[in-house]
């Protein structure tokens, strides 16, 4: 059973497909590219696909992640790259790597979104920031299927950046670009949540609704907000990997270079 953990895109208007429009996309994706799935058991066996913390319908994403589990090995950028080919433009698999460490899903702890706000001067947005970071709590209010909730939107964001957008705009007008490291708490904070808690401190009213992005999402550094790629220790399992292997086929540990000792 080999485990394989990807990397995918939501772009353009692909941004408006629900989370169970994107398994029905993907699932008929395995089927087109034949991958070799494992199944669950039962009366109505499913692929065996574990999806992890998908972004909202209506956001975009440079970095949304899921892992499948394979009954045959297969090399994992031949399978991205079919797996790419069978899925529409906008929904992209960036990257695949084997699963060699364990707990993904424990590794997602924050994510990195950019916010574009048309119409609001990089000014306001600034200000706003500013007095969002001072709140000691700021308490916002969104309906949920158990009903109405309250929650602190304060105690989520470990960083919040107000800038002007680089480079030109065409038609320009003002427009400003938040960045936010959110922390991923229950229950969840979402962008438009810090939106309305910056509309609640500091009267921020957008008058048309923000593009919102998800850059990054994995691992919180608290000290400097910075968050890490999720799948950084299956790629740094590889070399230890193929150490092991390679002892075991010439009875000869490797050197630091990776070749056996003696090895021409």
């Amino acid at each position: 059973m080999q485990r394989i953990r990807l990397r995918y895109t939501k772009r353009g208007r692909l941004r408006f497909t629900s989370h169970r429009d994107f398994q029905r996309a993907f699932e008929r994706a395995l089927r087109r590219a034949e991958v070799p799935m494992a199944y669950s058991a039962g009366f109505t066996p499913h692929p065996k696909v574990s999806y992890a913390n998908a972004a909202p319908t209506g956001t975009g994403s440079e970095a949304e992640y899921l892992e499948i589990q394979l009954t045959e090995a297969r090399e994992p950028d031949t399978l991205r790259a079919l797996l790419d080919e069978s899925l529409p433009a906008g929904l992209d698999i960036t990257e695949a790597v084997e699963a060699r460490t364990s707990g993904l899903a424990d590794r997602l702890q924050a994510s990195v979104w950019e916010l574009r706000l048309d119409g609001v001067e990089p000014a306001e947005a600034e200000k706003a920031v500013a007095a969002f970071l001072a709140a000691e709590t700021v308490e916002v209010e969104r309906r949920t299927k158990n009903g109405l909730r309250t929650f602190d939107t304060r105690a989520a964001v470990a960083r919040l950046e107000a800038s002007a957008p680089a480079g030109d705009r065409p038609g320009g007008g003002a427009c400003a670009i938040l960045r936010l490291v959110v922390r991923h708490v229950t229950p969840a904070v979402r962008p438009d949540d810090v939106l309305s808690g910056l509309r609640a401190t500091a009267d921020l009213a957008p008058p048309v609704p923000a593009a919102v992005t998800r850059l990054a999402q994995g691992l919180l550094d608290e000290e400097t907000g910075t968050v890490t790629d999720p799948l950084a220790p299956d790629r740094e399992a590889v070399p230890a990997a193929m150490a092991v292997g390679l002892t075991a086929a010439t009875g000869v540990p490797p050197t630091r270079g990776g070749a056996p000792e003696g090895s021409a």
